[in-house]
């Protein structure tokens, strides 16, 4: 029976080489928010016809994005590499404002914040979409999966 989800999301702490206690609470949110509701459908169908649920890690290598796919017991299923330069802009992107978000809710009104959050939100849905679009055809994510993964890319992108 198929169960098409993720159980288990590690990123590769190598790749990360620092990150504030800002992204390490949104880190901590995505990975949680993923586990207690997502979408995961690996399209490679496997000859034991495995359908999850799924482990994942996430890491970059060569400048490019690695979805490692895992069974339930941990064995491997498999690598779905995707190249990053589409995503760069929106990373840069989601990275400025969100350390404007940040120094808003210190000091800014209300409105102020909203604004900045609406912008955020607004890179995170194009994003979102972006990773859907890149994904199709081997992974079969819905939008708020999307979402939340590509928050764990932003972490991974982290030089200090």
């Amino acid at each position: 029976m198929a169960d098409p989800r993720i159980i288990d999301i590690k990123l590769d702490e190598h790749t990360i080489i620092w990150r504030s206690a800002d992204i390490e609470q949104e880190r901590r949110i995505a990975i949680f928010d993923i586990l207690e509701g997502n979408y995961f459908a690996p399209q490679r169908a496997h000859d034991d016809g495995y359908a999850g649920p799924y482990r994942l890690m996430l890491r970059v290598e060569e400048g490019r994005l690695v979805f490692e796919v895992r069974r339930e017991d941990d064995g491997a299923l498999e690598s779905v590499i995707l190249g990053l330069g589409r995503f760069r802009r929106l990373i840069r992107d989601y990275f400025a404002i969100c350390d404007s978000y940040y120094q808003a809710i210190k000091v800014a009104t209300a409105q102020q914040i909203e604004t900045v959050d609406m912008a955020r939100r607004a890179v995170h849905n194009e994003a979102a979409e972006l990773l859907k679009e890149r994904l199709a055809g081997k992974i079969e994510v819905d939008f708020d999966t999307a979402r939340r993964l590509f928050t764990l890319i932003c972490v991974l992108h982290i030089k200090g």
